[in-house]
């Protein structure tokens, strides 16, 4: 009973303190995330607690499984709205973005490590996705307005993502284990893909229908978040039984659940989210303590090199080519290129051939783990000053300049007629003034449109609050005081 209390405090005290450090190096734009991994580092095999732990498979089944918790939590914050305005550019993102990041990648891996093109593009897969967890945690704890359109694809494009990087991970170790050639492979992924939409559509819909017919209120958020969780669960084990991605089915359950049962999602949300903090906390510990830092140093060079090469070449250079088509200001696109932050997923990703014991990957750890910490040093600290140096933070709501400060905020349909609208508020009408609300707004802004854009027309803001179809359906007015 001793050995067991003694445990509870040291387990307890190292989550609390690190929370606690947590807290203050969010301060200085430092992620949570990596307290975390300094954290399970200190008490290892090299630090002060001494710690040897030494087992891969059961860092990637508990890595697995936060993961999932952490993409439950992403889809149950994701708007349907949302989800239209990301869907496109992130769904180019996590697929044609991954291949090239990984081919450019494995290109200089081959180089600095001496590997053949299978290797090489095997370590390119590990650490060429971006990380759910790291990027929720940082975008919305920095504390900066994007434009919607911009966070939506950043969010989404980290939760569609893991899949591609698990299926050409998967992909390739059985090409260098049993020789497999690519029809194999693209089974796998076709596999993997349809199975994953179909559990985690249809498993939503299911549980959400559920919801909706169970006694449960606001007042429930405890028991709704563990039938939101367990149902989730259940679902990521089925589409894994069945050969498809259960991390893509996790994202798509807990999106079709916070659009069919939304008051449940609200009252779940604050408990899902500690659950996902303490998944969050668990693994990076985990990874932090099965890391050997000594080993580290021997491969600091070529790390070193496959890290520089994927934040300033590889994921700039597949933003920039994925998303010119959609219409993207330059300065959005080096943003999003420079938000490409690595976390948890490069690292259990590169347990998967220690695990299968594929030749010549040993160091494939190591690298993934300096990688990851370059990435949470050097673009973690840094995401603040580079929006602003780029000018992508969207302004607060403002009067409009010569005005006194803001009054009334109204929310109108989209379809109402412009004439009338402006009649009522006394604003003078535009040259073209045959249309409705929504689509003069429309108009007005001349690009795509995303939640949250405003136009400034004499005393008055008129703001985009609700897309439904790509069309604008809501708009929020604000009237500014004025001066006598």
């Amino acid at each position: 009973m001793e050995a067991i209390n003694l445990l509870l405090l040291a387990g307890g005290l190292l989550v609390f303190i690190s929370l606690l450090a947590g807290v203050y190096s969010a301060r200085l734009g430092l992620s949570f995330l990596l307290v975390f991994l300094v954290a399970g580092m200190l008490v290892g095999e090299d630090g002060p607690g001494g710690i040897k732990f030494d087992s891969p498979l059961l860092s990637a089944w508990v890595g697995n499984v936060a993961l999932a918790m952490i993409l439950l939590e992403g889809g149950l914050n994701t708007r349907m709205s949302t989800f239209r305005q990301g869907f496109r550019p992130a769904l180019l993102l996590a697929t044609v973005g991954v291949l090239i990041t990984a081919a450019i990648v494995g290109g200089v891996a081959m180089q600095v490590l001496s590997l053949d093109w299978r290797h090489g593009l095997l370590l390119g897969a590990i650490v060429g996705s971006t990380d759910a967890a790291a990027v929720f945690s940082l975008l919305r704890h920095a504390n900066l307005k994007l434009n919607e359109r911009v966070s939506a694809t950043l969010e989404m494009e980290s939760g569609l993502n893991d899949p591609m990087a698990v299926f050409l991970v998967l992909a390739l170790v059985a090409v260098i284990k049993v020789d497999a050639g690519w029809t194999h492979g693209l089974l796998l992924l076709a596999r993997q893909a349809v199975f994953g939409v179909a559990v985690g559509w249809l498993g939503g819909a299911g549980v959400a229908w559920l919801l909706r017919k169970m006694p449960l209120g606001v007042t429930h958020g405890g028991l709704l978040s563990l039938l939101i969780l367990s149902g989730g669960l259940a679902l990521f084990a089925v589409a894994g039984l069945i050969e498809g991605s259960g991390f893509l089915a996790m994202y798509l359950y807990g999106l079709r659940v916070r659009a069919r049962a939304e008051d449940a999602a609200h009252a779940a949300a604050t408990a899902l989210d500690g659950f996902a903090w303490a998944a969050q906390a668990t693994m990076f510990l985990l990874l932090g303590l099965l890391v050997v830092p000594h080993d580290l140093l021997r491969t600091w060079w070529p790390a070193l090199a496959i890290a520089l090469t994927l934040m300033f070449v590889a994921r700039p250079l597949a933003v920039m080519l994925c998303l010119a088509p959609l219409r993207f200001p330059v300065r959005q696109r080096l943003f999003m290129g420079w938000v490409g932050l690595r976390g948890a997923v490069p690292i259990v990703l590169a347990l998967f051939p220690m695990i299968d014991r594929v030749p010549n990957t040993a160091r494939f750890f190591d690298v993934a783990f300096a990688v990851v910490l370059a990435s949470l040093l050097l673009q973690g600290s840094t995401l603040g000053w580079v929006a602003r140096r780029l000018g992508v933070i969207e302004p607060p709501d403002e009067p409009p300049p010569g005005e006194g400060s803001m009054q009334g905020r109204l929310v109108l349909d989209g379809d109402l007629a412009l004439a009338e609208v402006f009649g009522f508020f006394q604003l003078p009408l535009p040259e073209h003034d045959g249309v409705t609300l929504g689509d003069w707004l429309a108009g007005e802004l001349a690009r795509d449109v995303a939640e949250g854009d405003h136009v400034d027309w004499h005393d008055a803001r008129f703001v985009v609050k609700e897309l439904q179809d790509e069309r604008i359906a809501r708009i929020g007015v604000m009237l500014a005081v004025r001066k006598p």
